[in-house]
């Protein structure tokens, strides 16, 4: 199991690859029911209705996303398995920065999203893979 691994020492290229993998798992699930996003995506609360009611996702909105976090899966599998590789590395910050620019956008601006469990999740993977990649740049990236 562990030759399944990243090769590379400490634990960023892991996280990179149990991210890739959940973002896999995400991304069949954004096919498969809106229920999850539209608990990511709630619309505005205004205390009266239902999340699902209020929620802007439609089965269009939920298969791009899906789409859209499928696609930065499969640039995060290949930068934990290349993480030395300076366009890797860089292009997987990339798909983290432009995850945590959405996600804030969407609740700060467009109020699709509100700050708590489901939207907070993909902002703290986000918000800590940012800091860490920042901080481990020329570890790996000789």
């Amino acid at each position: 199991m562990a030759s399944l691994l990243p090769p590379h020492d400490g634990l960023l290229p892991k996280w990179l690859l149990l991210v890739a993998l959940t973002s896999i798992g995400n991304s069949i699930q954004a096919y498969s029911t809106l229920s999850y996003t539209q608990r990511v995506y709630a619309g505005p609360a205004n205390g009266k209705t239902p999340e699902a009611v209020t929620s802007p996702v439609t089965a269009l909105s939920a298969r791009t996303f899906g789409t859209w976090t499928f696609i930065t899966s499969i640039v995060r599998l290949y930068a934990a398995y290349h993480i030395d590789e300076p366009a890797w590395y860089q292009v997987a910050f990339w798909t983290y920065l432009v995850a945590w620019a959405h996600f804030m956008s969407e609740m700060a601006v467009f109020k699709t999203a509100r700050w708590r469990g489901p939207w907070l999740a993909p902002v703290v993977v986000s918000t800590s893979s940012l800091v860490w990649m920042t901080m481990q740049y020329s570890y790996y990236v000789k």
